[in-house]
C-alpha cells in the first residue's frame, strides 16, 4: 500500500460528485452485474483507495473504470484511475504522474489488456449514447520523453514478448472481453481485408459513420492477442491491431473526440512496436502530431515528430520519411518558421522522388501518394501564409496539383484541398477565385461526417471578414453560417488552427 493519496482517483472522484458511501454501494452493485456478487466494499475501503493510495484487487479496478466511464461520459481506464500495479515497468510514483500519466511505456504483456479495456469502455459509451469529450490531451513533450528509450530499442518480438510456449497473460478488462482462442492465417487475412475496407470508407466519408465498427473490431483483436500464437501470426495480429488503432484514433479525431484519439494513437504505437514494426509505430505517433497542429499546439507536434522520425528505424522507406517530413513542415509553418518549413519540405520532395517503388509500400502508406504530397505542401504553405502572405501563391499551386491528381474515393481530401485553395486565394486578395473554391468545398461537405472539415471551414470563414461588403462574399458567409453545426458539438477546449 502507498501511504500517499491517489491524486488521480481523488480528482476523478471529485468530478463524479459521489460520496464515499455512495461509491461503495455502486461498486457492489456493478460488480454483481459483472458476475462478482461476492464483492463487499464499504466506505472505509473507498477511503483507503483515495486517501492512502491502496490499489484494490481485481475486479474492483475494472468495476471502478466502468462506473467512472458512465458517470463522466468519457472513457476512463484503470490507468486514468491510478490503479495499475506496474510491476517491472517501474514503481508507481504519485509525483511523476502528471509528467507520465499512463505509466508509459507499458510492459509488453500490458498492451493487449490496455487495448481491450479502452475499446470496451469506448463501446460502452457508444451503446449508451454518451459522448466522450472530456479530459485533456497529454503534452507532446510528455509523451515523447516517456516513450523515447522504449521506441529506440530493438523491437523484435523475440526480445519483447513472453516465451513462445507461454500464453500472453493479459489482465481481463472491460465488458467486451473476447474469448481467448487460437486463430490461423485465414482469419488474419480476413481481418487485414477488413482494415482496407474501413480505411477506404474513412477516406471517402469521414470517421463518424464507421468509428464504432472499427472500435468493435479492435476490441475483438485485443482479445485474440490474449492467446499466444506462433511468432509469424502474432506479428501479423499485432499489425492488424496497430492499423485498427490508428483508424480508431483518426476517426475519433475526425469527429472531435480528441483525448480518445490520442489514446488510440499511443495504443497503435505500442501495438506496432509489439509486432516489430517501428516505421508503423512512428506513423502512429505522427498522427498524434497532426492532431496537435490541428488543435493549435505545433510545439507539441514537433516533439512528437522528433520521436517519430528518430524512432522509425533503419528499415523505414523514403516515402514514409517524406510523409513524416511534411507533417513536421506543417508544424513549423504554424509557428511561422518559414525558412525551416521550406527546408523540411525540400527534404520531403527529395525523399519522395528517391522512392523508386522497388519495395512496395506497406498498406498503411498506400494512401500517401503524389496527390497527398501536394496536398500537405498546400496545407503547409497556406498555414505559413498567415505569417507570410506571399506563401499563398505557392499554396494555390500545390492545392491545384493535388486536386488534379486525387483519385476517386478521396472525398475528404478533396474538401481539404478546396479549403486550402480558397483560404490561400483570400490571403492573396483574390476573393473571386476564393468564392469559387469555397463553394466547391461546401457542395461536398454534406456527404462526409468529418468535423475537421468544419474546423477548416471556420478558419476560412474568418478570412472572409475583410471582404464582407462584397455581395458575392456576403452570400457565401451566410451560406457558411447556415451550414456550420453548432459550436457545442465540438469537444470543449479545442483551439482550431489549420
Amino acid at each position: 500500500m502507498n501511504s500517499e493519496p491517489n491524486s488521480r482517483l481523488q480528482d476523478l472522484f471529485g468530478l463524479a460528485g459521489w460520496s464515499k458511501g455512495e461509491l461503495a454501494r455502486l461498486v457492489n452493485r456493478q460488480a454483481a452485474a459483472m458476475g462478482h456478487p461476492q464483492l463487499a466494499t464499504d466506505t472505509s475501503r473507498v477511503r483507503r483507495w483515495i486517501d492512502l493510495g491502496e490499489i484494490p484487487r481485481d475486479p474492483v479496478p475494472r468495476v471502478l473504470a466502468a462506473l467512472f466511464t458512465e458517470r463522466l461520459g468519457r472513457v476512463v481506464t484503470i490507468e486514468d484511475l491510478g490503479l495499475v500495479r506496474h510491476g517491472r515497468t517501474g514503481k508507481r510514483q504519485s509525483k511523476g504522474q502528471l509528467d507520465n500519466p499512463d505509466g508509459l511505456p507499458w510492459a509488453p504483456e500490458r498492451t493487449a489488456a490496455v487495448l481491450t479495456e479502452f475499446t470496451g469502455m469506448d463501446l460502452m459509451l457508444n451503446r449508451r449514447g454518451l459522448v466522450g469529450a472530456g479530459a485533456a490531451l497529454a503534452a507532446g513533450s510528455a509523451l515523447s520523453t516517456a516513450m523515447h528509450d522504449w521506441l529506440h530499442t530493438d523491437p523484435a518480438l523475440a526480445t519483447d514478448a513472453p516465451r513462445t510456449h507461454d500464453p500472453l497473460h493479459a489482465d481481463p478488462a472491460g465488458y467486451d472481453r473476447y474469448e481467448a482462442a487460437p486463430i490461423g492465417s485465414q482469419e488474419i487475412e480476413e481481418l487485414e481485408r477488413s482494415v482496407e475496407v474501413f480505411r477506404a470508407w474513412d477516406a471517402s466519408r469521414g470517421g463518424g459513420l464507421q468509428r464504432k465498427a472499427v472500435v468493435g473490431q479492435l476490441n475483438e483483436v485485443g482479445g485474440m492477442l490474449a492467446y499466444r500464437h506462433p511468432d509469424h501470426l502474432q506479428r501479423r495480429l499485432w499489425g492488424v491491431a496497430a492499423n485498427l488503432a490508428v483508424l480508431a484514433g483518426w476517426m475519433s479525431h475526425d469527429v472531435g473526440l480528441e483525448p480518445t484519439a490520442q489514446k488510440y494513437f499511443v495504443i497503435a504505437a505500442h501495438a506496432a512496436r509489439e509486432g516489430g514494426d517501428r516505421p508503423r509505430a512512428a506513423e502512429a505517433l505522427s498522427r498524434g502530431a497532426r492532431q496537435m497542429v490541428h488543435l493549435g499546439r505545433p510545439d507539441d507536434a514537433l516533439d512528437l515528430m522528433k520521436l517519430a522520425r528518430t524512432g522509425s528505424g533503419p528499415e523505414v522507406l523514403p516515402r514514409t520519411q517524406a510523409m513524416l517530413h511534411t507533417i513536421e513542415a506543417w508544424a513549423q509553418a504554424a509557428m511561422g518558421k518559414g525558412q525551416a518549413m521550406r527546408r523540411t519540405l525540400g527534404e520531403a520532395e527529395e525523399l519522395f522522388v528517391s522512392d523508386k517503388s522497388e519495395v512496395p509500400p506497406p498498406s498503411w502508406m498506400q494512401m500517401f501518394d503524389e496527390a497527398d504530397m501536394h496536398g500537405m505542401q498546400a496545407l503547409a504553405y497556406r498555414t505559413l501564409a498567415e505569417h507570410e502572405p506571399a506563401a499563398s501563391n505557392t499554396a494555390q499551386r500545390h492545392a491545384k496539383e493535388a486536386l488534379e491528381l486525387r483519385a476517386g474515393g478521396r472525398q475528404r481530401s478533396k474538401i481539404f484541398d478546396y479549403l486550402s485553395l480558397a483560404s490561400a486565394c483570400f490571403i492573396a486578395d483574390d476573393p473571386e477565385q476564393a468564392d469559387r473554391y469555397a463553394r466547391l468545398a461546401l457542395v461536398s461537405m454534406g456527404e462526409t461526417s468529418s468535423h475537421r472539415t468544419w474546423d477548416r471551414l471556420r478558419e476560412m470563414y474568418r478570412l472572409t471578414g475583410q471582404y464582407a461588403s462584397y455581395p458575392k462574399i456576403q452570400d457565401l458567409r451566410e451560406e457558411i453560417q447556415l451550414a456550420l453545426p453548432k459550436p457545442q458539438s465540438r469537444a470543449k477546449g479545442s483551439n482550431m488552427k489549420a
